[in-house]
């Protein structure tokens, strides 16, 4: 391989138009092209981006590596279709609709001394890379993480936990090596608003919130430690570091209030596009025959996890622990 790396993406939807416009940004890659059903679309995000609309088959023989950014239900065939080609993937979240598909996915890509990624973004979000060096010296015990909205203007037949809490699943299982050992959820208006509880093994919680029905748009993160609170806002890419809380009560004028006060920390957050990050991370694993950052089984994991969240909010829990080490 020379050291540019020939990409293309299969589906240019609303995200994979964006995969399209990074691959087109990166110094160090070649887009090759697109592909889509809907010709029409391939032809336009094509020319937008200074590239050609091809077949699927034409594109796959082309290309080093390719995002799959097709419905979730497309998942399995595209990504059988370029591990066969001999073609690395990077598949968007969720990574496949069965473990077991993912499974024998993984193993066809090993054969082959393929690269599979999936699309979770939020690992490559710059708050996340920054509170990743906060928890080194810290000891969680709880995870709250708030993901919420209006309705959404696109299409998506995925549900709101396999579309939107799919995400703080994935962020919540990378900051643990702990199993998950109980799962509880609740769902309301018609399943668009979804709340879970997740324990994991060594007692640590999180609590879990996933909405397509809200009016104000929420993207953020808390985690309790013992020494420290941390909140993280995905959208701002900000990072707050709650400690040395000091509860006092004080005299004014003969008034006794109670005041709380501690000191909060602003860890520097380098700015950046977390997709720009993320297929900067593929193609560097594609260049070097490297494990990517997020691995097919951090994809089959979050579906496993989502799976059973959705289950309990439908009052059909497994209780089943599901021993799913991290990576």
């Amino acid at each position: 391989m020379t050291d540019r790396v020939r990409a293309g993406v299969v589906g240019v939807g609303n995200m994979g138009r964006h995969h399209a416009r990074v691959y087109s940004e990166l110094h160090d890659v070649d887009l090759v092209g697109v592909t889509d059903v809907d010709r029409e679309r391939a032809d336009s995000v094509a020319a937008e981006f200074d590239t050609r609309a091809m077949s699927r088959d034409e594109l796959l023989a082309r290309t080093d590596g390719v995002s799959v950014a097709v419905p979730t239900r497309f998942h399995e065939a595209v990504a059988r279709e370029a591990i066969d080609a001999g073609t690395n993937i990077l598949v968007e979240k969720p990574f496949v609709a069965d473990p077991e598909v993912g499974h024998d996915l993984l193993a066809a890509a090993r054969d082959r001394g393929l690269v599979v990624g999936v699309g979770h973004i939020e690992r490559y979000n710059p708050a996340i890379v920054a509170l990743r060096d906060v928890m080194v010296d810290a000891d969680p015990i709880a995870f709250a993480a708030r993901r919420q909205g209006p309705p959404v203007d696109r299409d998506s037949v995925d549900s709101v936990v396999f579309d939107l809490m799919i995400h703080d699943i994935d962020v919540i299982c990378s900051l643990t090596d702990e199993a998950v050992t109980d799962v509880s959820a609740v769902g309301a208006a018609d399943g668009g608003h979804v709340v879970a509880q997740l324990e994991f093994e060594d007692g640590l919680v999180a609590s879990l919130t996933a909405s397509r029905v809200t009016q104000e748009r929420v993207r953020d993160l808390a985690v309790t430690a013992e020494d420290c609170h941390v909140e993280v806002d995905y959208m701002d890419q900000s990072v707050q570091i709650h400690r040395h809380s000091l509860p006092e009560y004080v005299a004014t004028d003969g008034d006794v209030r109670y005041r709380h006060e501690s000191v909060i920390e602003r860890p520097t957050v380098e700015t950046g596009e977390p997709l720009k990050n993320e297929l900067s991370s593929f193609v560097e694993s594609v260049r070097d025959g490297t494990e990517p950052r997020t691995t097919g089984e951090d994809g089959i994991r979050a579906v496993e996890l989502a799976a059973r969240i959705e289950a309990a909010a439908e009052g059909d829990a497994d209780t089943t622990p599901t021993e799913v080490p991290n990576p």
